[in-house]
């Protein structure tokens, strides 16, 4: 079952053209709540999910706190799914998600996670990638997850 328009923004981005939002409807759960405006786009074959960071994303020595890296992350699985995959992005759940920290965010440059399928069964999506700050000039993180796709009732 495909992200549902009535709950889901997947509709182009006029201050970023060629990008497309990535933004659940209701701004108080977790994606508008905790994370701001996401937005995504297909590049060479691969998915790039983008945030912005903000002050509230810092941690104490004023880089991103790693858990809005792994947030970032997470969201990019399913973003994933629905861009390059069968456009099943939900109803599914993260099974597993494995990351090395390699850097540091900085809040004054966009922060993309950029992934491949490695696989897609029935009920499974098998994701890698890197989140990066201008390009791979700067690899904030490496990852790899899995993700449970669930029939819909």
């Amino acid at each position: 079952m495909a992200l549902s328009e009535d709950v889901f923004d997947h509709s182009p981005d006029p201050e970023n053209p060629g990008w497309k939002h990535w933004n659940l409807k209701d701004p108080t759960l977790f994606n508008g709540a905790v994370m701001g405006k996401l937005i995504t786009r297909v590049e060479d074959g691969k998915s790039r999910l983008r945030m912005f960071p903000e002050r509230k994303h810092e941690n104490l020595q004023g880089i991103v706190h790693g858990a809005v890296t792994l947030a970032l992350i997470d969201i990019s699985l399913f973003t994933t799914m629905h861009t390059l995959g069968t456009g099943n992005a939900g109803p599914s759940v993260t099974l597993e998600l494995s990351t090395q920290f390699t850097g540091a965010g900085k809040r004054d440059k966009p922060l993309d996670a950029v992934t491949e399928i490695m696989r897609e069964t029935g009920k499974l999506v098998f994701v890698r990638g890197t989140v990066e700050q201008e390009g791979e000039a700067e690899i904030v993180a490496s990852f790899s997850g899995i993700v449970r796709k669930f029939l819909p009732r």
